[in-house]
């Protein structure tokens, strides 16, 4: 009896011992859980700043230029106002090991490496990848190795990945027989899948979703975990292209905030095909926007008309303001544009556009804008103190260009 009152309290003792155990261990992934959800909310409270290699380099990039980036963002003073990300695209993948590792193809020996160089600098690195079984450029995709992809990711260094739709999209066609719900559907559930993956490798990774805006990705990104989403197809090195997709944001404003961004594509600011003018445009409105600033040029051999745009702290501090607010369309006629941005202390952005052929006056009424009586107005551009301006403002606006002021009281 005293045997088996003994073995009793040992037993008895033993299965405490393991469920305590199991508490802790179950208390512990809980805490860690949620520090990783906690870290990924952090990111992106203003629109992301950095560089990505597809403008320029597309499928011809390599390690040593990625290394190029990352010091020219040093010395031409881009990191000290906000640029953070390099940002790799496609075409790194090598293939997978016999485990199904990713690995990097030969223009790339040594991702570890690469990211520790990015980091010294104080900068982060980014990467690229799809849902699909392949990329894009037809690479080695996600597919059915989301975690093993987002463990190698974290192992590596990764800071930020660009996850771009193309590489699922044969396998949306035939599982969804023509349904477009059921595409749609087959879509999200991939981009979930990976945010789940990399919230799992416990380190933050700005997850930035890439399907050209398909399906309206500003009502459902931020549910899968994107902190900034494409809303257009790809931008062109052409004034054309980058005001089509540029003032086709109209109306997005009330999606994009803290931590979730209307994304309109990568700057093309410095690539050659367009002026001054255009570019000073294209940044303007990117800022209005509240847009991920990424610079795709070759920041390497960056002239000083590109670098002056790029680096304009006033222009940087519209995009950046702390309220996250992306500003909207004023006004319309024909082809001269009024777009407002609300600003931290009750200040506002205000761009107007001329996208016609000739130079033109431009008016805003400060009403318009909300603004009843006198404030103060400041060129970002000119770097001009305007004094103070009431009632209206007029500007004489270039061809295809753009005159941006600050006001405040």
């Amino acid at each position: 009896m005293t045997m088996q009152l003994g073995l009793k309290s040992y037993l008895e003792e033993h299965v405490s011992i393991q469920l305590f155990n199991r508490a802790c261990c179950l208390a512990v992934l809980a805490l860690s859980c949620s520090l990783a959800v906690a870290q990924s909310a952090t990111l992106a409270q203003t629109p992301p700043m950095g560089w990505n290699a597809w403008n320029h380099f597309k499928g011809s990039i390599t390690d040593a230029d990625v290394r190029a980036a990352a010091d020219a963002m040093v010395s031409s003073g881009m990191r000290d106002v906000g640029y953070t990300y390099i940002n790799i695209d496609d075409t790194w993948e090598g293939v997978r090991d016999a485990q199904g590792n990713i690995q990097t193809n030969s223009r790339f020996p040594g991702m570890k490496a690469l990211a520790d160089y990015v980091h010294s600098k104080g900068l982060k690195l980014g990467i690229y990848s799809s849902p699909g079984p392949g990329t894009c450029a037809h690479f080695e995709g996600s597919y059915n190795h989301e975690q093993q992809d987002a463990d190698t990711y974290a192992k590596w260094g990764i800071d930020y990945l660009k996850y771009d739709l193309c590489g699922l999209r044969p396998i949306m066609k035939e599982q969804s027989k023509g349904d477009q719900l059921v595409a749609s559907t087959i879509m999200k559930q991939a981009y979930e899948k990976m945010h789940q993956a990399l919230l799992n490798t416990h380190r933050p990774i700005l997850y930035s979703l890439c399907e050209y805006g398909w399906d309206s990705p500003w009502l459902w990104g931020q549910q899968v975990g994107g902190k900034a989403w494409r809303t257009t197809g790809d931008i062109g090195d052409r004034y054309d292209s980058m005001s089509l997709i540029g003032f086709s944001q109209a109306g997005l404003a009330k999606y994009a905030g803290p931590g979730h961004w209307n994304d309109p594509d990568m700057l093309e600011i410095g690539n050659g095909g367009m002026t001054p003018d255009e570019y000073q445009t294209h940044m303007s409105l990117w800022a209005i926007l509240a847009a991920p600033l990424l610079a795709g040029n070759d920041l390497s051999k960056m002239d000083d008309v590109t670098r002056s745009i790029l680096v304009n702290k006033d222009v940087i501090a519209v995009d950046q303001d702390r309220l996250g607010i992306q500003g909207d369309r004023v006004s319309a006629v024909g082809p001269y544009e009024i777009w407002m941005k609300p600003l931290d202390h009750k200040a506002k952005a205000v761009a107007l556009f001329n996208r016609g052929p000739l130079a033109e006056p431009i008016t805003i009424q400060l009403k318009d804008v909300g603004i009843s009586g006198s404030v103060h107005g400041y060129d970002l551009w000119a770097h001009k103190d305007l004094g103070i301006l009431k009632d209206s403002y007029t500007a004489t606006v270039p061809r295809h260009g753009v005159v941006m002021v600050r006001l405040s009281r």
